[in-house]
């Protein structure tokens, strides 16, 4: 990024506005939630407790998960070997494992809990989200929208709240193409998605949003599975039938509303109901773009998640073509980044006290764009001198990805590879000496090729989407920063060589830890 003038010599005072605070955080066993636990307890000397809301049936349950999930996880190794034999002590000093769920009255929280940790808390860091695209659009709601309003509402109880952050994403900007800025959305009466977002994006027309009546749907679609769950439970493809529908229905609402699925209207709406609530309480909205792997702390390529990356699937063989523009910009950026950025914005708003709502874009598309076809050609460079294995050990070939500009040519292409792989082809012998075997290749293929569909669909709004993220707001921050500051907390997004961290940090940290595969000889 540009760097402007020389940073101020004491700059923002991060650290000493972070140290001895108390802390509220919830979605701690998450991906980003436990960088921002492990950052803060490695980066910054005498921080205070960090009470973390973690979903459980008791106390006891919630402390196992909390050693199981966090204490124990890999990415707090740095700090493990910083502290010794003394490790678990130390954690458990610092963490205080909450009872709770964000989708409960008062967080599920009983009132004697309530009232022992609201004397303590200074900040709150809402980072608890549904984040796979096509959830259900009843869990969606609960979970992305009346969460982040439940976490506020409890943190008006903390007497001494000096600020709210809450984590978004920068696709809550929705489908219009052009430059969105660091803005709020506004919730009033009668108005639609207001663009208060950016000048320079395209306007398109959109329905009325009514927040309330979007959360009374979501009621009432579940209200009536519950009330037919002994049909349904008797009827197992019915009960596939309405799940389907809630979440095909509600992400075409999505659409219609202007948003590219369930999970960004859903977070959208949950900025809303912040901004409509928060009152005179200072507030932060963080909205990174997609999220990798770690660039550099607490070491390159940590990532953790329950699914394959597209990189990583095209490195397995599993997806020789996608549907997209290869011109697409691939709006990424690595977890310390967002780490860094969020903890600089809490200490600069924080000591600012406003009772203001200030917006961090933590994207790269403006300041750094890579697309497509750059990043899988990265990969295909990675994956053609240091493979993958399959399940028998053998190194897996690939091809240059190709990319298909409609769905119907993707169908086609992806029935044809999955036919030839299968063995399944028009002239096959085989219905005629084992019709039975025969069914069971067709059924695994239909599998296959519908499995890839869905894929596709879920991508498709991403592969061909045309807006921009700027980052006015977030450039500013690193103005004010000292020279220090950036080399501790560092979010220069313009600092990243895409090829090297594509190449030789974040696939090789997914065949790591995602994969666990062998580590490939350098490139």
């Amino acid at each position: 990024m540009d760097q402007g003038s020389p940073p101020p010599c004491d700059g923002i005072g991060i650290v000493e506005f972070l140290q001895g605070k108390n802390y509220f955080i919830t979605g701690a066993t998450g991906f980003l939630g436990k960088a921002l636990v492990e950052k803060m307890l490695r980066g910054i000397p005498d921080v205070g407790k960090l009470f973390l809301l973690i979903k459980g049936k008791d106390k006891e349950a919630t402390t196992k998960r909390l050693k199981s999930e966090i204490i124990n996880a890999e990415v707090f190794k740095i700090l493990k070997a910083i502290h010794g034999s003394s490790y678990e002590a130390f954690m458990m000093s610092k963490l205080v494992p909450v009872c709770g769920d964000v989708c409960a009255a008062n967080l599920g929280i009983d009132a004697d809990t309530t009232n022992e940790i609201a004397k303590e808390i200074d900040v709150i860091i809402n980072s608890a989200a549904k984040t796979t695209w096509d959830t259900r659009y009843d869990v969606a709601i609960n979970i992305n929208t009346k969460g982040p309003a439940r976490v506020l509402e409890f943190g008006k109880k903390c007497k001494k709240l000096g600020l709210f952050l809450h984590v978004s994403s920068a696709y809550v900007n929705g489908t219009r193409q052009g430059v969105f800025f660091e803005k709020p959305f506004c919730l009033e009466p009668r108005t639609a998605r207001r663009d208060t977002i950016t000048s320079k994006a395209q306007e398109i027309s959109v329905p009325f949003l009514d927040i309330n009546a979007e959360i009374k749907l979501a009621s009432v679609a579940v209200e009536s599975i519950d009330r037919n769950a002994d049909r349904i439970m008797r009827d197992l493809g019915m009960e596939r039938t309405v799940l389907k529908s809630i979440t095909t229905g509600c992400a075409n609402r999505a659409r219609i509303h202007g948003w590219c699925s369930t999970y960004e209207m859903t977070k959208a709406m949950g900025e809303m109901l912040i901004d409509s609530m928060r009152s005179s309480i200072p507030t932060v909205i963080i909205r990174p773009s997609l999220i990798e792997s770690t660039y550099r702390e607490p070491f390159p390529g940590w990532i953790q998640g329950y699914k394959v990356p597209i990189l990583a699937a095209y490195g397995q063989g599993q997806l020789p073509g996608f549907v997209g523009d290869p011109d697409t910009i691939a709006d990424t950026v690595p977890m310390d980044m967002v780490v860094n950025a969020t903890l600089t914005a809490l200490a600069k708003h924080g000591i600012d006290g406003k009772p203001e709502l200030h917006v961090y874009h933590v994207a790269t598309s403006v300041a750094n764009p890579h697309s497509f076809k750059d990043a899988f050609n990265y990969a295909y460079d990675y994956f053609s001198s240091s493979p993958l294995l399959d399940s028998k050990g053998k190194k897996i070939a690939i091809r240059p990805m190709k990319f298909l500009v409609t769905m119907d040519s993707f169908t086609d292409f992806i029935k044809n590879e999955v036919g030839q792989r299968s063995g399944l082809t028009p002239d096959d012998n085989v219905y005629m000496s084992d019709p039975k075997r025969y069914l069971r290749m067709q059924v695994a293929c239909f599998e296959t090729v519908h499995r890839f569909m869905r894929i596709a669909n879920l991508y498709k709004p991403y592969m061909f989407y045309k807006g921009r993220f700027d980052v006015t707001n977030t450039k500013r921050l690193i103005e004010d920063m000292s020279s220090e500051e950036r080399k501790k907390f560092n979010f220069d997004i313009e600092s990243i060589n895409w090829e090297h961290y594509i190449k030789r940090v974040h696939i090789p940290g997914v065949r790591k830890h995602l994969l666990r595969q062998p580590p490939a000889a350098k490139l």
